[in-house]
């Protein structure tokens, strides 16, 4: 089906938003969505819930805390279950939004389940990854900044209405200062989905950041993340019980190993210069 929809997509901006359970990402994006729609701009919500590791079922809440907007002809929600998919989303995901671009829709957003450091996948299907945060986090701040905080394009410190959101948003600023050059530093962006404050500024920082050549960006990650994983999958069925001897009887070095499984794709170690350019 995507082979099929492919030539009628890249016209979406695909925004994926991510971040810690409780940060109030499902109020939020209600809050995108009615900022959105008084700009007059068609808009579909994928929202990803978690499903139990008992029963494989999910809760699908996302569609109720949205109801305002169920009967709005210019807003399509759709909640799926993560079916225990790693990663914050669901399999069926990216499908899902090759479909919803093809069909017209400008602007889609996404929500992950909201597993801290494991919400990655989502910067491989979203043009604009935004990392949602809250006050009063602790350690959770720390986990979110050694795995999302490179791959974040906008920061939110959403509940700003709260005591320590100030503080939370320091935190933030401090990390980017040290972690990123200025050019590429993410904005902060202070919101209450309650009051829509800060909704606007949101809105406009994701529109600055969606580069020209989002789309190829798009389809060159996921490509390299489909090519990752059928590698993956073939090198599990290579027999490496010779090599392996060879290694513990010091006959032979992992790097020379490595090498030679690497040479049919021309794929040379890290620190070494490919033969072609990479595209």
């Amino acid at each position: 089906m995507r082979t099929a929809l492919r030539p009628h997509t890249g016209t979406a901006t695909v925004v994926g938003l991510t971040g810690p359970p409780g940060a109030g990402k499902s109020s939020l994006i209600a809050a995108m969505v009615t900022a959105l729609r008084s700009r007059d701009t068609r808009v579909a919500v994928v929202a990803v819930d978690p499903s139990s590791p008992i029963s494989g079922g999910a809760v699908l809440g996302d569609r109720t805390r949205m109801v305002m907007h169920t009967v709005d002809d210019g807003v399509f929600i759709r909640a799926v279950a993560s079916r225990g998919q790693p990663g914050g989303l669901a399999r069926a995901v990216p499908s899902l939004v090759d479909a919803l671009d093809a069909a017209g829709w400008p602007v889609i957003l996404l929500e992950t389940v909201g597993a801290g450091q494991s919400d990655t996948e989502i910067a491989e299907i979203a043009d604009v990854t935004v990392l949602v945060s809250v006050p009063g986090l602790g350690d959770d701040l720390h986990a979110i900044k050694a795995g999302m905080l490179e791959l974040a394009d906008v920061l939110v410190v959403n509940k700003c209405d709260l005591p320590g959101a100030e503080n939370t948003a320091r935190q933030l600023e401090r990390a980017i200062r040290f972690r990123t050059p200025n050019a590429a530093r993410p904005p902060v962006i202070r919101t209450s989905a309650t009051d829509a404050t800060g909704i606007d500024a949101l809105l406009d920082a994701v529109k600055g950041t969606v580069r020209a050549d989002g789309q190829r960006l798009r389809t060159r990650r996921e490509l390299l993340h489909a090519v990752e994983a059928e590698f993956s999958r073939r090198l599990r069925q290579i027999p490496l019980d010779e090599e392996c001897a060879a290694v513990r009887a010091g006959r032979r070095q992992i790097d020379e190993i490595v090498t030679e499984l690497l040479a049919p794709l021309n794929c040379p170690l890290s620190g070494e210069s490919p033969d072609r350019s990479d595209a």
